[in-house]
C-alpha cells in the first residue's frame, strides 16, 4: 500500500505542475497497467462533423444488452485533453457492467465557451441514437466528468440551452455525476481560463450554480476533502446546496487521501484503493440516480 501512495502521490505531483482550474495532464501511464480483459472497446467513432469529433465506446466483456450508459468528459482546464488518455476510466466503469462513451471535444483557442458544450451535446445526442447498438439502453444515459469535464457535464444537465439545441431534454438524463468539478468560480482568478470564457465580460449564466432548478436530474458530488485546484467547499458544497434547495435528489461526498486529479486516477484498477470513487459512481447509477435503494453505497472519507 505504502508503494501504491507513493507512486499515487508522483503522479499527481507531476500532473498537477501544469496549471490550475482543472489542469490535467495525459493519465497514458495508467493506461498501460489498467486491466482491459473485463471490457471491449470500440475508437474512434465519428459523433459530428470535425477533426475533434470522435469517441470511443467501451462495453462489457460479457456483452450484456441495455445496460446502463454513462458519456465521460476529461478534464483539462478546456486547452488540453483527449479522449484516449482516459481509457483507463472506460476499462474500469465497463467492468462494472456499464457502457461508456468517452468522446473528445473542441479547445481553446480552436473554440471558446461555450462552442465545447455544443460539442458535448452532440456527443450525448449520438449516444441516445446510437448506443443500443453497442449493448446500451438509450432511456439510461448518465454524464459523468472529471475537472473542467465535470462542468461540462453540469452544464449539460443543468442548463437545458445545449441539449435543447439536438432536441433533447435534460431530464432525459437519468443523473450525473462530477468528479472535482468547478461550477461558481467567478470572477476567473486563472489566467489561462480566462480567454476561454471571455474575461473580463464573463457572464454569469456561464456558472453551472447560476441553472440550478426544479426538475435537473439527481446529482454525484465527488471531490477530495483537500483540492488546490477547485475549492471544494466553494464548488461542490455550494452547487450541492442549491440542489437540496431547488428540492433536486444530490449524494454529496468528500474523500481524504487524493487530491484534484488522484481523484480521477482512483477510478483505475491499479489505484483503486485510494478512494471508493467507483463504487460510489456504480452505486449511483445501479439506484437510477439515488431513484431507487442501493446496497453498499460507498461512504465519505
Amino acid at each position: 500500500m505504502k508503494k501504491l501512495t507513493r507512486f499515487a502521490a508522483g503522479l499527481g505531483a507531476a500532473m498537477l505542475l501544469g496549471g490550475v482550474l482543472a489542469a490535467c495532464s495525459p493519465l497514458s501511464a495508467l493506461n498501460a497497467v489498467s486491466p482491459s480483459g473485463q471490457s471491449s472497446a470500440s475508437d474512434g467513432i465519428r459523433y459530428a462533423p470535425g477533426e475533434r469529433h470522435l469517441l470511443d465506446v467501451y462495453r462489457p466483456a460479457a456483452g450484456a444488452a441495455a445496460a446502463p450508459v454513462i458519456v465521460f468528459f476529461y478534464g483539462g482546464n478546456w486547452v488540453s485533453g483527449a479522449r484516449r488518455d482516459y481509457a483507463f476510466v472506460g476499462r474500469a466503469l465497463a467492468a462494472r457492467g456499464f457502457v461508456v462513451v468517452v468522446p473528445d471535444y473542441r479547445l481553446y483557442p480552436q473554440v471558446r465557451y461555450p462552442d465545447f458544450l455544443d460539442d458535448g451535446a452532440q456527443a450525448v445526442a449520438w449516444t441516445e441514437r446510437e448506443i443500443g447498438k453497442y449493448g446500451g439502453d438509450p432511456r439510461n444515459v448518465f454524464v459523468m466528468g472529471h475537472s473542467a469535464g465535470a462542468y461540462n457535464a453540469a452544464m449539460l444537465a443543468l442548463d437545458g440551452r445545449w441539449l435543447g439545441k439536438q432536441g433533447i431534454r435534460p431530464d432525459s438524463l437519468r443523473g450525473w455525476i462530477g468528479l472535482a468539478g468547478p461550477y461558481d468560480f467567478l470572477p476567473i482568478e486563472n489566467r489561462t481560463t480566462r480567454p476561454v470564457f471571455d474575461y473580463p465580460y464573463t457572464k454569469a449564466d456561464t456558472q453551472p450554480a447560476n441553472h440550478v432548478g426544479a426538475g435537473v436530474p439527481p446529482a454525484l458530488l465527488i471531490a477530495p476533502k483537500k483540492d488546490d485546484t477547485v475549492n471544494p467547499v466553494r464548488n461542490t458544497g455550494g452547487l450541492a446546496a442549491r440542489l437540496r434547495t431547488a428540492g433536486v435528489p444530490v449524494r454529496e461526498l468528500y474523500y481524504g487521501g487524493v487530491n484534484h486529479v488522484t481523484l480521477v486516477a482512483s477510478l483505475s484498477s491499479p489505484l483503486h484503493r485510494l478512494a471508493p470513487t467507483l463504487d460510489a459512481v456504480e452505486a449511483f447509477v445501479r439506484s437510477d440516480g439515488g431513484r431507487v435503494p442501493a446496497a453498499g453505497a460507498a461512504p465519505g472519507k
